[in-house]
C-alpha cells in the first residue's frame, strides 16, 4: 500500500522527482571522494560531458595548459579525473610497480576483426597480458635492432626524395606537406613491417583510404574515450559485434583488413618461420622486417603469441607508427620554416658536416642514422619540435590502485583517473626556461649536463614507464634520417609565409594547411 502511494506520488510529481535525481547525481559527482578540493573548469566536477565536448572542440591541449596556468599543478578534468602538471609526477604515476593500470579510454581504440576486439600492446588494460606480450616482441623494437631496420628506411627514403623532386621540385607545384610526410611514414611502416612499400608515395595517394579511415577513427576515439561507455553503444556495440562473429554481417576495421591482406601475401614464408624460426642469415641485405620478427616471437612463445597477436602487432604499426611520426616530422619542418635563422643555422651545420666528412657526400644527399647522431644542432631542433608540438594531445590516463596513493603530497583515492599531458609538462618554466612558448633550439645547446638530464627526463612525447611507446626507436630512426636528408636535397619555403597551420586534436594533434614549395638545392 505504501509503495503504491509512493509510486502514485512519483508519477504525479515526476518533474520534481526527475529534477531531484539529476541534482543529486550532479552533486554526488562534484563531491565524490573529496575531489571537489581540486580546481578546474566549473563544470568538470559535475559531469564528464564537459570533458567530452572540450575534446570534441579539437583544442583540448590548450584548455589544459590554460587550466594549469590558472590553477596550479593539479587540475580536475572530470568528476573522477585529475591532471598533474608537475614533472615529478611522471615517476609516481608511470613508474614501475606503482600498481597503476590504463583506464577504459584505451580499449576504445581496439581494432576489430570478425566481431572480436584485437588487444594491442597500446590498448590493453591488462598489465599481466601486456608484460607477456611485450616480452615476446621487445627484441623487435630494441635500439640494437635499428641496424636491421635502417636499410628498409633508407630504401623508402630514397624513393621519397626522388618522387619529391619529380612531383614538386621540378614542377613548382604546391605540396600538402603534412599529407606528403604521412605518405612517407606509411610507406616506411610498409617496408619495416612487410618489406614492401604500400604505394602511398609512388602513387601519391591514400591507398585503400587508410589515412582517411585513421583520421576519422582517431577523431572518434578522442572524445568517445572521455566517456568510454558510449563506445558500447556505437562502434563496439555487443549486438553488432555478435552479428559479425556469427556471420550475419561482414565488417572489420579497414586497417585490419589492410594489415591482414599484406600479411597474407607472405603466408607461406611466415608459417615456416613460426615452425622453424628465422634462418640465421636471410641474405637479402635489406634487414629483417617486423612481420618476420613477430613470426619469430610466435615460434619462441607459441602458447601466447598466436596468429591474432601477430595480426594485432601489425595493425598497431599501422595505427600508431605512421600518425605520430608524420606529426613529428611536420612539426620539425614547420618550425624551421617559421624561424629562418634556425633554418639557416641548421643548414650551416649540415654543410659543414659534409665538408669535414662527418656526413658522406652520397649522390641522393641522404644521411645515415649514425651520422645524424653527430649533429648537435639537428638534435636540438628535433627535441625542441618534440617539446612544442608533442603528438599526443590528451592526458595519458592511469587508474589509482584501490588503496589510494600519495602523488606529490596529494592523497588520491583509489579508482581515480590521473595522468599527465605532454603539452603541459613541456611548458614548465622551471625546467625549460621562462620562454617556454618560444621555439628556441639553443636551450638544448646552452643547458648544463645536469639541466639537459632534467629537460630530457621531462620530455613526455613517447610516454614513460613500462608503457612507453614501444616503437619510439623506429620513429626516431625515421625522423633523424629524413630531416637532414630532405634539407640537404631541397630548399623549402612556405606557400603563404604569414599563414599559420591548423591543428586538430583527435587524441593525436595532427596538422593541416601546411603547404610548401620545393626547389632542388645546389651543392
Amino acid at each position: 500500500m505504501l509503495l503504491d502511494n509512493a509510486f502514485a506520488l512519483a508519477v504525479q510529481y515526476w518533474p520534481l522527482v526527475l529534477t531531484s535525481v539529476v541534482v543529486g547525481y550532479l552533486l554526488n559527482n562534484k563531491f565524490w571522494k573529496g575531489l571537489n578540493k581540486y580546481p578546474g573548469h566549473w563544470l568538470a566536477g559535475y559531469t564528464n560531458w564537459w570533458r567530452f565536448f572540450d575534446v570534441y572542440g579539437r583544442k583540448h591541449e590548450y584548455t589544459v595548459i590554460r587550466l594549469h596556468r590558472e590553477h596550479g599543478d593539479v587540475v580536475r578534468l572530470g568528476p573522477n579525473v585529475l591532471s598533474f602538471g608537475d614533472p615529478r609526477a611522471i615517476k609516481v604515476i608511470y613508474g614501475l610497480n606503482k600498481g597503476m593500470i590504463k583506464s577504459d579510454f584505451y580499449p576504445v581504440q581496439n581494432a576489430v576483426s570478425n566481431g572480436r576486439r584485437l588487444q594491442s600492446l597500446f590498448s590493453t588494460t591488462d598489465e599481466d597480458y601486456h608484460a607477456k606480450y611485450r616480452r615476446c616482441v621487445n627484441n623487435a623494437f630494441a635500439m640494437s635492432s635499428l641496424v636491421n631496420y635502417e636499410p628498409l628506411v633508407s630504401s623508402t627514403l630514397g624513393v621519397f626524395l626522388d618522387k619529391t623532386e619529380q612531383l614538386y621540385a621540378q614542377t613548382g607545384r604546391s605540396c600538402n606537406f603534412s599529407q606528403w610526410l604521412q605518405f612517407f611514414a606509411f610507406d616506411v611502416i610498409g617496408d619495416l613491417t612487410w618489406s614492401k612499400r604500400l604505394g602511398f608515395v609512388e602513387e601519391n595517394r591514400d591507398v585503400d583510404g587508410i589515412i582517411a579511415f585513421l583520421n576519422k577513427f582517431l577523431s572518434y576515439a578522442g572524445p568517445i574515450g572521455q566517456m568510454p561507455i558510449l563506445d558500447l553503444f556505437l562502434e563496439k556495440n555487443p549486438i553488432r559485434l555478435f552479428s559479425q562473429r556469427i556471420g550475419l554481417t561482414k565488417s572489420s576495421f579497414p586497417v585490419t583488413v589492410f594489415a591482414q591482406s599484406r600479411s597474407n601475401e607472405r603466408a607461406g614464408e611466415i608459417q615456416k618461420i613460426k615452425q622453424y624460426g628465422l634462418p640465421e642469415d636471410k641474405g637479402n641485405g635489406r634487414g629483417v622486417d617486423l612481420l618476420s620478427k613477430f613470426a619469430q616471437a610466435a615460434h619462441d612463445h607459441p602458447n601466447f603469441m598466436t596468429d591474432t597477436q601477430v595480426l594485432a602487432s601489425c595493425v598497431s604499426m599501422v595505427f600508431a607508427g605512421s600518425e605520430t611520426t608524420a606529426i613529428s616530422l611536420s612539426s620539425v619542418f614547420y618550425f624551421l620554416l617559421k624561424h629562418p635563422h634556425v633554418y639557416a643555422k641548421l643548414m650551416a651545420e649540415l654543410d659543414s658536416a659534409v665538408e669535414n666528412g662527418t656526413i658522406e657526400a652520397r649522390a641522393n644527399k641522404s644521411v645515415s642514422w649514425a651520422e645524424s647522431q653527430k649533429l648537435p644542432y639537428l638534435d636540438a631542433v628535433i627535441q625542441e619540435s618534440f617539446r612544442l608540438h608533442p603528438a599526443a594531445g590528451l592526458i595519458l590516463e592511469r587508474i589509482v590502485p584501490p588503496q589510494g596513493m600519495d602523488i606529490l603530497g596529494n592523497f588520491v583515492p583509489g579508482g581515480t583517473i590521473v595522468g599527465c599531458n605532454a603539452w603541459v609538462l613541456h611548458r614548465r618554466p622551471e625546467v625549460f626556461g621562462a620562454d617556454v612558448d618560444v621555439f628556441r633550439p639553443e636551450r638544448w645547446i646552452e643547458a648544463s649536463s645536469e639541466k639537459q638530464k632534467e629537460m630530457r627526463g621531462t620530455m613526455f612525447q613517447f610516454g614513460a614507464g613500462a608503457r612507453t611507446c614501444i616503437g619510439r626507436n623506429v620513429s626516431l630512426l625515421e625522423v633523424y634520417k629524413l630531416v637532414p636528408s630532405f634539407l640537404r636535397r631541397f630548399e623549402i619555403e612556405l606557400e603563404h609565409p604569414q599563414a599559420e597551420w591548423t591543428t586538430h586534436n583527435a587524441w593525436f594533434v595532427r596538422q593541416s594547411d601546411f603547404n610548401t614549395r620545393f626547389r632542388p638545392r645546389k651543392d
